[in-house]
């Protein structure tokens, strides 16, 4: 197992409602089944997760405030957040850990506001639109970025 395996996966606004938001776009998964896979995903992939979800912006951005010797990667999904939330940005970039941003959703499909990610430049990987899928591939480039540097 790696010296570098912790990895804070930050779901964001709205996220806790999966199950209740529409399944063409978001699948049929609930977030607790979301979460459950990626620990079971990054358990095969030799990763220790913690997870955070908030629906405020405030609580969001002191989590990554306190990531300081806590994780060594992220994994985020900002919900909403990812196309306005220059806070989040911000506090992202005091985190200064290796991130990948997730989606379960196609953002660049979406609608035209979707399309913009204020996060995205400071993110070692993007993964959208592969479902809940794309959290293993996501926690699978945040092992390997680790396990490199």
């Amino acid at each position: 197992m790696s010296a570098h395996n912790r990895i804070a996966v930050m779901h964001g606004v709205n996220l806790d409602q999966l199950g209740r938001r529409p399944a063409a776009v978001y699948g049929d998964i609930t977030f607790l089944q979301l979460e459950q896979r990626i620990s079971a995903w990054a358990e095969e992939l030799g990763l220790k997760v913690s997870f955070f979800q908030s629906n405020a912006e405030s609580e969001f951005v002191e989590h990554l405030h306190n990531l300081d010797g806590l994780a060594d990667g992220i994994l985020m999904n900002p919900g909403a957040w990812t196309h306005y939330a220059w806070a989040i940005r911000d506090a992202l970039e005091i985190a200064d850990l290796p991130t990948v941003e997730v989606h379960l959703s196609d953002t660049s499909q979406r609608e035209e506001w979707r399309h913009a990610s204020v996060v995205r430049d400071l993110c070692i990987a993007t993964v959208q639109g592969k479902g809940p899928d794309g959290y293993r591939e996501a926690l699978t480039l945040l092992r390997d970025h680790l396990e490199s540097a």
